[in-house]
C-alpha cells in the first residue's frame, strides 16, 4: 500500500481552523493552507505572528463529519478531530467535494493497521544521538543493580562499563554475553562470572536470597507475553518454570520485580488457569516456597476482584495470605477507558454548573480508581517494608492492574526511581519489557465511541501516570522531575516519533527489528538541553520511605492533562518559571553566603595572628 492512494487531497487553500487551544486570535481561528502527508496534517495561514499546525495522523483518535448542505447537495462543512493529546481541533472546508476527501483521508491515515507504515519506522533525528535509549537499561544489568541495592537507572546507578563480564579462568574462548550459557551476575561485586546448568546466580546480601537469569523463554515459546531475559529463584529449573507458566494465565509465571532493601522481594505473575481436574501445580508452589526464604509468611494480593479471579488454594499455599485489594468493579481494561472517557467528557463541558460538574466527575469512577490503586500500592510496600515478608501480585492476565501496583509500589518505597532514569527503567522493567500491550490498550482511546472500539483498548497506562502525580502532590519535593514529563509519557505512550511504545511485546519488536529501525524515546529525553526542561526546581534528595494519603478529600484532579486544552495554562508555566528563577537565586545566594563566610574565617585567622604578634612584642 502507498500513502499516496488514501491521499485523495495532498493540499488546499482557505482551509479555517478552530482551535481553542491556538492563541493565534480571539476565537482560536485561522485561515490557512492544509497539507496532508503520509504521517502529518499541517496546516498554515504563512504569517510568521500565526501558530503553525502540525498533527501526527496517529493522534486523530476520532473524525466526525458534519456537512454543509445546500439543496441536499454537500457544498462543505466542518470536520472535528478529536485526538488523543485530548485536544479538539476544527477544519472548516467550503467546497463538497474537497471536504469528503479529506475526511475520508484523515480517517484513513488514523486507522493504519500496519505497525511497519507508522511513523517511527520513517523518522530520522536532526540530532545527534548522545545514548542509545534501547541500550540503556538491558535486563541483566538493571536486576544486578536491583538486587544489589543500588540505583537502577538514576544517578546513584554505577555506569554500564563497572559492571564486567569475566569468562571462567580455564576458558579461552572469546568474551561473550551475560545471557549467553547462563552467566551468573555478582551484583555487589559488579561483576560477570561462569554459571553453573541452566542459568547464573543473582548473589544478593543475603545468601538466602539467590536469583538467576533464566533463557528459557528465548524464543518465547513459554510466555508470548514476558521477555527474553527473566529473573527467577536460583534453585527452580527451567523445567519447573515452564510447568508453572503452564498453571498460569497467558504462561506468566512468578517473577522478581523489585527486591527491597530489607531482603523482602516483590513477584508478579498471573492468575491461576481454571482448568477442571487441574487444582494445583507443584513447580508453581516451589518458586513461591523458596521465596518465602526466612520469612514465615507471605502475601498474594489479588487486584482484579474479589469473585473475579482464580486465586491460589489455601491447602497448597498454606504460608501465603490472601489479600483482595480490588483497583475498581472492571472486568476488562475497556472498563477502565469508559471510566476515562466520563471523566474527559466532563471535563469539556464548559456548560456545566458546580453541582452537574462535581457530579459527573463522581460518576466517572476515575477518582477512585485512582485511590484504590494508591491503596492497593501503600499495602503491598507495607507488607514489604514494615512486615519484611515476600509480595506476589496478580490480577487476571497480570498486563495492567498487576502492572500498575508492582510500578506503585517501586516508586514508594525506592528514591531511585523518583528520578527522570529511574523512572525511565521502571517502565523499562514493569511495562515495556514485562509485555504491556500498549498498541493494543492504546489503538482507540477516550473520544472513540464505546460500541466503535475494541474490548482490548484501555487506559491503564494513564490511570499509572495519574496516581504518580498524586504522589507527586504530596511530596513535591522528593521528585527529580516535574509534571510535564509525566505528560510527555501520556503523549509518546499514545503517538510519537520514536519507537519505545510500539507493539505488544517484546517478541513483536524483535520481529520488526524495532531497536535496529527506530529512535528511542529515552535517547532523546535524556538529551541535556531536553532534560533541563522536564528537571523538578523543588528537588531535593530524599532517601525515606514516601507514604501517601489514601484519604478521598487528598486526591487532585490532574488539570495540567486534563484541563490543559481547557483552561488557560499559561498562568502555571508563569507561575513556573518564577519558582525557577526563585531557586536559582536562592542557590546564588547561598554559594555568595559560602565565600562570605570563608572570607571571614580567613580575616578572623588573620586577625588572631596579628594579636598574637602584637603579644609577643
Amino acid at each position: 500500500m502507498e500513502f499516496a492512494d488514501l491521499i485523495k487531497t495532498p493540499k488546499l487553500d482557505g482551509v479555517l481552523l478552530h482551535d481553542p487551544s491556538n492563541a493565534g486570535g480571539a476565537s482560536g481561528a485561522t485561515v490557512g493552507t492544509l497539507c496532508i502527508t503520509g504521517h502529518h496534517l499541517l496546516l498554515s495561514a504563512r504569517q510568521e505572528t500565526s501558530q503553525e499546525l502540525w498533527l501526527l495522523h496517529k493522534n486523530i483518535d476520532s473524525v466526525e463529519k458534519k456537512p454543509s448542505l445546500s439543496q441536499n447537495i454537500v457544498v462543505g462543512g466542518l470536520i472535528t478531530l478529536k485526538c488523543k493529546d485530548l485536544r479538539i481541533i476544527s477544519l472548516e472546508i467550503k467546497c463538497g467535494k474537497e471536504f469528503l476527501n479529506v475526511a475520508a483521508s484523515l480517517e484513513a491515515l488514523s486507522g493504519i493497521q500496519n505497525t511497519e507504515l507508522l511513523y517511527p519506522f520513517f523518522y530520522r533525528p536532526m540530532y545527534t544521538i548522545l545514548e542509545d535509549g534501547y541500550t540503556m537499561f538491558r535486563p541483566e544489568l538493571e536486576f544486578a543493580k536491583l538486587i544489589s541495592g543500588v540505583g537502577m537507572g538514576g544517578g546513584s546507578s554505577p555506569n554500564v562499563a563497572n559492571i564486567t563480564i569475566c569468562m571462567p579462568s580455564t576458558s579461552t574462548t572469546n568474551v561473550q554475553h551475560p545471557l549467553q550459557n547462563g552467566f551468573a551476575i555478582d551484583a555487589l561485586a559488579g561483576g560477570v562470572g561462569g554459571g553453573v546448568g541452566g542459568g547464573g546466580a543473582l548473589q544478593g546480601s543475603q545468601a538466602s536470597c539467590e536469583w538467576r537469569i533464566s533463557n528459557v523463554n528465548r524464543d518465547f515459546s513459554v510466555c508470548a507475553t514476558y521477555g527474553a531475559t527473566l529473573i527467577v529463584p536460583k534453585a527452580i529449573t527451567d523445567e519447573q518454570i515452564v510447568l508453572s507458566a503452564g498453571f498460569r494465565d497467558g504462561g506468566r509465571f512468578p517473577v522478581l520485580s523489585y527486591r527491597h532493601e530489607n531482603g523482602a522481594t516483590l513477584m508478579r505473575s498471573s492468575q491461576p488457569l481454571s482448568i477442571q481436574g487441574i487444582k494445583r501445580c507443584r513447580a508453581d508452589e516451589a518458586i513461591l516456597n523458596l521465596v518465602l526464604g526466612r520469612s514465615r509468611k507471605g502475601f498474594i494480593v489479588d487486584t482484579w476482584g474479589k469473585g473475579k479471579s482464580n486465586t491460589e488454594t489455601d491447602l497448597h499455599y498454606s504460608q501465603w495470605k490472601k489479600v483482595n485489594r480490588s483497583i475498581g468493579n472492571v472486568s476488562s481494561p475497556a472498563s477502565i477507558l469508559d471510566s476515562f472517557s466520563r471523566l474527559i467528557e466532563a471535563c469539556n463541558d464548559l456548560g456545566c454548573s458546580t453541582d452537574k460538574w462535581l457530579s459527573r466527575l463522581e460518576s466517572s469512577g476515575w477518582l477512585s480508581l485512582v485511590l484504590n490503586s494508591l491503596n492497593a500500592s501503600c499495602v503491598v510496600a507495607q507488607c514489604l517494608d514494615q512486615e519484611g515478608s515476600p509480595v506476589l501480585v496478580h490480577g487476571a492476565k497480570g498486563l495492567d492492574s498487576t502492572l500498575i501496583v508492582t510500578s506503585l509500589v517501586q516508586i514508594i518505597l525506592n528514591p531511585d526511581c523518583r528520578t527522570v532514569r529511574g523512572l525511565q527503567a521502571l517502565i523499562e522493567r514493569e511495562w515495556i519489557q514485562a509485555g504491556h500491550p500498549f498498541a493494543s490498550r492504546h489503538r482507540y482511546s477516550c473520544y472513540t465511541p464505546n460500541q466503535t472500539r475494541n474490548k482490548t483498548s484501555g487506559a491503564t497506562f494513564v490511570l499509572f501516570l495519574d496516581c504518580i502525580y498524586q504522589l507527586y502532590t504530596q511530596f513535591p519535593c522528593s521528585f527529580e522531575f516535574s509534571t510535564q514529563l509525566l505528560i510527555l509519557l501520556f503523549e509518546h505512550s499514545h503517538f510519537s516519533q520514536y519507537g519505545t511504545f510500539l507493539c505488544d511485546s517484546e517478541r513483536e519488536r524483535n520481529e520488526l527489528n524495532v531497536h535496529s529501525r527506530t529512535t528511542s524515546l529515552w535517547s532523546y529525553l535524556n538529551r541535556p538541553d531536553v532534560l533541563q526542561t522536564l528537571l523538578n526546581p523543588l528537588y531535593e534528595p530524599n532517601a525515606n520511605v514516601i507514604w501517601p494519603s489514601v484519604a478521598p478529600i487528598s486526591l487532585e484532579l490532574w488539570s495540567d492533562l486534563y484541563l490543559r486544552w481547557v483552561i488557560d495554562q499559561r498562568s502555571c508555566a508563569t507561575v513556573l518559571s518564577q519558582i525557577q528563577e526563585l531557586v536559582t537565586r536562592e542557590k546564588e545566594l547561598r554559594t555568595q553566603a559560602l565565600k562570605l563566610r570563608k572570607q571571614a574565617l580567613e580575616l578572623g585567622q588573620e586577625v588572631s595572628t596579628l594579636m598574637k604578634s602584637a603579644d609577643d612584642a
